[in-house]
């Protein structure tokens, strides 16, 4: 497993409670998948100047609590699964060792021209890479 993204909650980011704004998780899960791609090779200047994007198709969070001003968000990311066309990512969300959020993404690969692509057949190495941090 990748080490874990850590952002530190900044006031902005925290409504008149004091709480983290439910909105900047999404923020949030992209940032550590951006990090977690740049780990594994793959960041997103390398996508793009192979011609690739993988938009995000759909996006689901559920919250265990909350989080306020200055706590550091310890980001899991893992691959849920992958098929040629398709990426689905997982996130866990820690804040002192106790979960804050566990949320999904699921993104398709497309071309420099917005059409899809089977990432499989134009970026096998991309692929075989994503695969292995793929859960069993």
């Amino acid at each position: 497993m990748i080490e874990p993204y850590i952002h530190k909650i900044q006031y902005y980011e925290t409504d008149k409670m004091g709480i983290t704004h439910h909105s900047n998780y999404v923020r949030f899960m992209k940032e550590a998948r951006i990090d977690f791609l740049e780990r594994i090779g793959y960041g997103y200047a390398r996508l793009e100047q192979e011609g690739l994007a993988s938009p995000v198709i759909s996006v689901s969070l559920k919250f265990h609590r909350t989080t306020t001003f200055s706590d550091e968000l310890h980001i899991y990311v893992r691959v849920i699964g992958l098929t040629a066309t398709r990426l689905h990512v997982g996130y866990t969300m820690e804040c002192d060792h106790a979960v804050v959020c566990v949320a999904e993404s699921e993104h398709c690969f497309v071309d420099s021209h917005s059409r899809p692509v089977s990432l499989k057949r134009v970026n096998p190495t991309l692929f075989e890479t994503l695969a292995s941090y793929a859960e069993a």
